[in-house]
């Protein structure tokens, strides 16, 4: 275990992490046609709107899961939620961030785009301390909206009424991903606003949105979108049962400026 930490230690990361990425990105965007199939609970943006994936996101599946009676919640049904949340759970436990940093197609292609803008010389943003906390707290909201809107389709929250059926991906709907990735496949079926209802409408709006602010986002600030990720915000809550983790050594500080950016 010794000589293998002082090979990472002393390896080139960057370079090993560029070409996990690269494989990352082929096999989850492209692993259908090697009729490769990772499953539907992966804990990273293998995104379901990409038609020759090697595997699916598991909140696709989790926001259709959650379209259900309270009283179904203790049932077969309710059972599957509790399946695949211990698949995730499982899956996550093995990498951990590893997940988003190596592995995530969104935050490959934030990186080629923070790439591209340190080839234009354009300089860098930041957030300050107080900022940073605030922002992060999106990222929850969203995790929470995620849950409650499909399940607010089959029960009645609060005494309101039920919600329409097209609130059962929420999240997808505004998603990067969904709009970002398809295109590496040629498919630009999701750069739309969808007009078939006043839900979708305004869903596949802020999609359009989101994908602009994405764009510009990342190129400013390294991994813009991950501050208001809400798979983020879900692996946090099991990150300490992990088994791979990074603990920084503060003594052998480079001050690069990586950790405040």
């Amino acid at each position: 275990m010794k000589r293998i930490r002082q090979s990472i230690n002393n390896s080139d990361i960057n370079r090993f992490r560029f070409y996990i990425q690269l494989a990352a990105f082929g096999l989850l965007l492209y692993g259908g046609y090697l009729a490769i199939d990772l499953g539907n609970q992966l804990p990273t943006f293998a995104c379901p709107f990409v038609e020759k994936r090697g595997g699916s996101c598991y909140l696709f599946g989790f926001q259709h899961q959650m379209n259900i009676p309270l009283k179904s919640l203790f049932t077969g049904r309710g059972i599957g939620i509790l399946t695949g949340l211990l698949t995730f759970l499982g899956l996550f436990i093995l990498l951990n961030k590893s997940w988003c940093g190596f592995l995530c197609p969104v935050g490959t292609v934030q990186d080629w785009i923070t790439k591209a803008r340190t080839r234009c010389r354009v300089r860098y943003g930041s957030y300050s301390e107080r900022s940073f906390r605030r922002l992060k707290k999106i990222k929850y909201i969203l995790l929470a909206l995620l849950i409650l809107l499909p399940f607010g389709i089959s029960n009645s929250i609060a005494g309101m009424p039920r919600l329409p059926h097209d609130f059962s991906t929420p999240f997808c709907m505004i998603c990067p991903g969904r709009t970002v990735l398809p295109l590496f496949s040629g498919d630009m079926s999701q750069l739309i606003v969808d007009f078939s209802s006043k839900t979708k409408l305004v869903l596949t709006g802020l999609g359009m949105i989101v994908t602009g602010l994405f764009v510009t986002g990342a190129f400013v600030k390294k991994r813009f979108f991950c501050l208001f990720c809400p798979m983020s915000a879900l692996q946090y809550v099991f990150s300490k049962a992990a088994i791979l983790k990074l603990k920084k050594d503060g003594s052998r500080c480079t001050r690069c400026g990586n950790c405040y950016r």
